[in-house]
This record gives structure tokens, C-alpha cells and sequence, in this order.
């Protein structure tokens, strides 16, 4: 492994390209831009119906409209600015003030231009062909395409106004109140070195993979504690959140509950239906896993909250030094541009690294505007996943670089088909990048390891959108959700994919609390797309490095087409179940491989 990749890093972030602080007078200023240029493009255009009629005006009416997205037509990086304070500081009511007030300026100037792309939407099918096939609207082709296709779905302009106005307390005040109550918690929890301490929730939810069982059961038995403090509110706030989607669907006429995400998503219900198919099929595979990690445990059933427990001694405790060495090396040998975007984040302060209370637990990265840099939050703890999480991020942050060189405003942006492809593919190579020249046990160990991140993106994640169908199909059937029925249903479907070897332990009934993917309408598809997308892609890497050209290419794209169309030009339909089932075959094939030498080693 290279050792010399060692750069000036920040720890934290500089918000300081965004505001100096949160009283900076360039809030009032992006504002008053903002209203200014917003009011101008609606005096121009919202009286006039020829950009609907002759798709050169369309272009004219379009670039402007493309010019005002660069820069923001909301709160721009004032928005942005106290929405990142809000991940560091979520007990922080000033911040959440200004930050609000900034949101429903957003929400407000949003609403004011609404009319344009709704009024484009509708353009009558028999003359979408002209614009469609219009030389000057070809960057805008596929924008035009979608928003044809989601017409159906369209309320009147009023309507869709005061579903945007009425989405921030009849479902974001929701979720984002669980979120918080749960990140303000700390807990007292057996340490690593024996003692007791008080630790913040996230913290507290890193110890449940632990190697010592009195580590991890401790940590288990504080979660479940604070999990059914709160248990009351999260069914009242989940109950809130699937009338909303309901309400929904009632109103745009959308047949099934995922209908409406899948729309959005620009992906088509065969594609995904293809995917549930071909995992569920495959839940006999994480069974199996979990079996040969009670075996290897030493175990007759592992508790719910160890079915991430690390196996063996896979590398000692990693230092912040050494993950960004092995992240770096990766990418390197990837490609160099993949290195210097890498450094660039270190060095001017666009990571996040280490836990604190109040921080937002996990990890994400989160792009804005194509003129506003890109953030990524972790929260580094010294273990082998802080090297996969830190690569995964990146990933995303690289997937967004990209795109800025290539995209215009309008098509900067990520399905959520594919979002999680890059992100997986890199994760992939750093981990990779530890496996190196290691001995059989510790390959053992980081086998477990790639299983366990394998199953949980992919098997898991469809468990749970099974999880969600039923919650959404329940609820609407008998209109209202107790927190007992939700538990029933959580733990229905967590037992189909793990199997006879994992204990449906008493308070993991309730850990569907804190599961903050579920509250995103069906987005967790996307984990296990991604990773089995993302697998083909390595392969084609590992056959020929130069096809690191067409994985560049691909990250490129943004929305400027479809997920199935962009995968079509490089030789893959997702839409087809084989090329699900050729990705579940890795996996399943590793876990052979994985038996074999559990056997060998006579640890079963």
C-alpha cells in the first residue's frame, strides 16, 4: 500500500465560501437577488403561452430559466449554509429559526415559478415530437421527457403550490422531530476498555458491532432503552407521514404506493419489480450468512443487534491518517482525478469527520447548487467501515464533480436509481485496497466483512422496501397504525431475510424508530441497485482498466438521460432479472468461498 499519500486535512467544515456566519449580511442580499430575478423571469413569462407553442421561444424561456437555478431560486447558499449548520447543531432552536425562515423563503420563490414547468408538462402529446426533436432543445431532450411523462400525475397549478407550501409540517416537521429527539440522547454504555461511560446516540449505536459481546449487548440494551422512550412519538410521526403519501395518491391518482417515488426517480416500475424479484428469491443467501456468523461466533442465534458484529481480527484500530491512506491509495490506482478531487474535500474543509453530540449520526454527502461546493459527514470511529463509509461518500462527492464539469444546472442532478452506483463502486476498491497481500485469517474477516455490507446494502434494503409496501398497504387498509402493528410488520419482514440463525430480540420491535430511510418513501431500492449495478461495473474495470473511461462517462451523465438509457449504451438492461440474479451470484459465491475457508481454518 502507498504510504506517502499524506495531505494537509481539516477535520471540520468551512462553511466560510458560503456566509462568514449565520448574521452575515449576504443573506438578506442572496434574497433580495434571488426575488429580483425571479420576479423578472414571471413578468416575462408566466403571461404568455408562446414558449408552449414554438420551441424556439421553449429555448429562449428555458436558458433563462437555467441561468436562475445556477445561482438559485430559493435561499441559494444561504439555505445551504444553515441547512449543513443544522447536521452539526441539531439542538440548536436559533438555527433552526433562521434556518426555517430561510426554507419557507425557498418554498415561497419556488412556488412563484412553479407555473413554468407545469405548463410545460402539458404541452398536448401531439405536438411534444416537435420539441422534443428541436435541434436547440437537445441538452434539455430527456427534462422535456420526464416532465411529459409525470403530467398524468399533475394537479392543477394551485393544487401543487399548496402541497409544496403544506409539505414542510405535514411531513419534514415530522421526521425531522425524531431525528433530533434521537441525536440528543446520550446514554451510559459499557466502554471498550470496561469502564462506563456516557456517550452520545450515535456513538452508542457504533458499539452494537463490536467484538465484545458485554460491549455490544450493553450498547443493545441502551438503544432499546431510548428506542421505546420514543416509540410513542415515532408511531404518531410515522402514522402522520404514510397519511400524507396516502392523501397523495389519492389525489394524483397514483396505483401504487411507490408509484409516485418511482416517477420522480425516472425509473421504471419493471426495473424495480425486476430487482424485488430477484433478491427475494435470494433471502435464503443472508440466512445462510447469518448462520456461518453464529457458527463463528460461537453461537446457537445471534441477537437482532448483532448481525453487524465484526468477525476475527480483520486490521487493528485504524487511525484518521491511515483510513485517508487507504482511501487514497484506491483512488489512485483508480484514477488520478478520483485522488486529487479526494485531497481537494481534505484540504479545503468539505468532510465532517468525527462524532459529537448534536451531530447528525451516519453519514451522507450533500450537493446543492452546480456553483456551491459539495459536503461530506462522517462520523470516524476507528473501525474497518469508517474506511468503506469514507470511500462510499467520497464516491457520491466524485459522482457530483463530475457532473459540475460536464451537466448545465438543469441536469445536475443524480437519479435516485443510480445515486448510490458510485458510491458503492469506490467503497468496493478501498476495501479491496485492505484485503492486499493478507493472511487466511484475515481474509476470513474481511470476507465477513464485504458479506455483511453486501447483504445489508442489497438483501436488507429490499426487506425493508417489503417492510415499506406493507406498512403503506396496512395503513391504508385499516387507518391507523399502533406501534405494535408497525413491530409485527418490521420484524415479519427482518425475519424472511435473516433467517432461522438471527433472534427477533425483545426490543428490536422498535428499532424501525430510528430507521430514518423508511420515512423516504421507497428509497431504499436504490442501496441494493446500486451495489448490483455497481458490481458490473468493477467487473468491467477488472477486465480492462480503460473502461474506467466509460465509468467517468457515466458519472458525467447526471440527468441528462434516463437510468435505463444510460446503462443501455453501456451493454446492461436493468430492466432484465438476469442481470440482478448475475450480481446475487457474487455475493452468493463469495459466501461459498467464505464457508469453505471458515472450514478450512476450523473455526466450524
Amino acid at each position: 500500500m502507498n504510504t506517502d499519500i499524506k495531505p494537509d486535512i481539516k477535520t471540520e467544515w468551512d462553511l466560510s465560501g458560503l456566509l462568514s456566519g449565520e448574521d452575515d449580511p449576504k443573506i438578506e442580499q442572496l434574497k433580495e437577488a434571488a426575488s429580483k430575478r425571479n420576479a423578472a423571469f414571471v413578468a416575462k413569462w408566466k403571461d404568455r403561452t408562446d414558449y408552449l407553442e414554438d420551441p424556439a421561444v421553449l429555448t429562449e424561456a428555458l436558458a433563462e430559466y437555467e441561468k436562475m437555478e445556477e445561482v438559485g431560486i430559493g435561499g441559494g447558499a444561504a439555505w445551504y449554509y444553515f441547512w449543513l449548520r443544522l447536521k452539526l447543531d441539531q439542538d440548536n432552536s436559533a438555527l433552526k429559526a433562521k434556518y426555517n425562515k430561510i426554507e419557507d423563503f425557498g418554498i415561497k420563490q419556488g412556488n412563484e415559478l412553479s407555473f413554468f414547468m407545469h405548463r410545460i408538462s402539458k404541452i398536448p402529446e401531439n405536438k411534444q415530437a416537435a420539441f422534443l426533436n428541436y435541434p436547440g432543445l437537445q441538452k434539455y431532450r430527456h427534462l422535456l421527457e420526464s416532465s411529459f411523462k409525470s403530467a398524468k400525475y399533475l394537479l392543477s397549478e394551485d393544487e401543487e403550490k399548496l402541497l409544496a407550501l403544506m409539505s414542510k409540517p405535514a411531513y419534514s416537521n415530522w421526521v425531522q422531530m425524531t431525528d433530533e429527539f434521537l441525536n440528543k440522547e446520550e446514554a451510559e454504555v459499557l466502554d471498550v476498555d470496561g469502564s462506563r461511560v456516557k456517550k452520545p446516540f450515535s456513538a452508542v449505536a457504533s458499539l452494537l458491532s463490536h467484538k465484545d459481546k458485554k460491549v455490544r449487548d450493553s450498547a443493545a440494551a441502551a438503544l432499546n432503552t431510548i428506542l421505546y422512550k420514543y416509540s410513542d412519538v415515532a408511531e404518531h410521526e410515522l402514522n402522520s407521514i404514510l397519511q400524507v403519501r396516502k392523501t397523495e395518491d389519492e389525489l394524483r391518482k397514483a396505483a401504487r404506493a411507490d408509484m409516485l417515488t418511482l416517477v420522480s426517480d425516472d425509473v421504471e416500475l419493471e426495473v424495480v419489480d425486476a430487482l424485488l424479484k430477484s433478491v427475494a428469491q435470494k433471502f435464503n443467501v443472508s440466512a445462510k450468512f447469518y448462520e456461518l456468523k453464529a457458527k463463528l461466533l460461537g453461537q446457537p442465534l445471534l441477537g437482532y443487534h448483532e448481525r453487524n458484529v465484526e468477525i476475527g481480527t480483520s486490521v487493528d484500530t485504524l487511525t484518521l491518517d491511515k483510513c485517508i491512506n487507504v482511501v487514497s491509495t484506491a483512488f489512485k490506482k483508480l484514477d488520478s482525478e478520483f485522488l486529487t478531487i479526494f485531497q481537494t474535500y481534505l484540504k479545503n474543509g468539505q468532510i465532517d469527520v468525527y462524532p459529537k453530540k448534536g451531530k447528525e449520526k451516519g453519514a451522507f454527502c450533500m450537493a446543492s447548487l452546480k456553483a456551491l461546493p459539495t459536503y461530506v459527514l462522517v462520523n470516524f470511529t476507528g473501525k474497518v467501515d469508517d474506511v468503506t463509509t469514507l470511500a462510499h461518500e467520497m464516491g457520491h462527492a466524485i459522482n457530483f464533480d463530475l457532473m459540475r464539469q460536464k451537466q448545465a444546472a438543469l441536469n445536475f442532478d443524480v437519479s435516485i436509481a443510480t445515486t448510490e452506483v458510485a458510491s458503492t463502486f469506490m467503497e468496493d476498491f478501498a476495501l479491496a485496497e485492505l484485503l492486499g497481500e493478507v493472511s487466511d485469517e484475515t481474509r476470513l474477516a474481511l470476507n465477513m466483512f464485504k458479506l455483511n455490507e453486501d447483504i445489508s446494502a442489497v438483501i436488507r434494503q429490499v426487506a425493508c422496501y417489503k417492510f415499506e409496501q406493507d406498512l403503506h398497504a396496512a395503513y391504508r387498509e385499516k387507518g391507523y397504525l399502533s406501534k405494535k402493528d408497525i413491530g409485527a410488520l418490521f420484524q415479519k419482514n427482518m425475519s424472511a431475510y435473516m433467517g432461522d440463525f438471527v433472534e427477533q430480540s425483545s426490543g428490536s420491535e422498535n428499532w424501525w424508530v430510528y430507521w430514518s430511510h423508511i420515512r423516504r418513501y421507497f428509497y431504499v431500492y436504490s442501496y441494493a441497485s446500486g451495489v448490483l449495478i455497481s458490481k458490473a461495473l468493477q467487473h468491467m474495470v477488472k477486465q480492462d482498466h480503460a473502461n474506467v473511461a466509460k465509468v467517468k462517462e457515466f458519472l458525467s451523465t447526471g440527468v441528462s438521460a434516463s437510468p435505463r438509457d444510460t446503462f443501455l449504451k453501456m451493454g446492461i438492461d436493468i430492466a432484465d432479472k438476469s442481470f440482478w440474479d448475475k450480481g446475487l451470484d457474487e455475493i452468493s459465491t463469495l459466501l461459498d468461498e467464505t464457508w469453505k475457508l471458515a472450514k478450512k481454518l476450523e473455526k466450524i
